[in-house]
């Protein structure tokens, strides 16, 4: 697996000149393989969430109590352009942000769209127990994800990439992202 991942990063090797924005639903990896992308390609990783939370000055569960996920979605919509103005970075994005019009919009215009696509029983088993996601405190997790996929998973599919993130180490993930970013940017004819 090493050696497949130091000779896909060396086909990627400065290459990417617009920002790799990760999306998909919570659970799906995107931080855990946004950081690992990020090293093995010598990239900034930025976790949305967490700038998000930086600039709000609280967590996003607390943002939410205070101001709804209407509110929530206009400063995520906010952080994520400024972010995308920056230098590229493998940004992994919060679980609605691509399913905004406007950050979709600005994602497809500035970025390269990843999705890193799980299967429910995946998505459970990486979500239960962990307190900081405010939607699934609104009910059966299992419910909620579920309703989740079938409205987001149309609107990622408009992602440029799809990888599925399975049950395997990380790195199986990272590098079919990384062929994906291959094959994106070496079209065939």
């Amino acid at each position: 697996m090493a050696d497949e991942l130091a000779l896909l990063a060396s086909r990627l090797s400065g290459r990417l000149a617009r920002t790799v924005v990760l999306v998909g639903l919570m659970g799906a990896g995107k931080s855990c393989v946004g950081r690992r992308l990020a090293s093995r390609l010598n990239m900034d990783f930025v976790d949305a969430d967490v700038e998000f939370e930086a600039a709000a000055g609280c967590t996003i569960s607390d943002y939410f109590a205070r101001f709804g996920e209407a509110g929530f979605r206009d400063g995520e919509r906010k952080v994520i352009a400024r972010l995308l103005d920056g230098p590229p970075v493998i940004l992994a994005t919060g679980g609605g942000a691509f399913i905004d019009p406007a950050t979709r919009r600005r994602i497809k215009e500035t970025g390269i769209s990843v999705w890193i696509r799980a299967e429910l029983d995946l998505l459970l088993k990486r979500t239960v127990g962990r307190d900081h996601r405010p939607l699934l405190k609104q009910g059966d997790p299992r419910e909620i994800l579920g309703r989740l996929m079938e409205t987001r998973y149309p609107v990622y599919a408009e992602a440029d990439i799809t990888v599925e993130s399975t049950d395997e180490v990380a790195e199986a993930t990272v590098a079919r992202v990384m062929a994906g970013l291959i094959d994106y940017l070496e079209p065939t004819t």
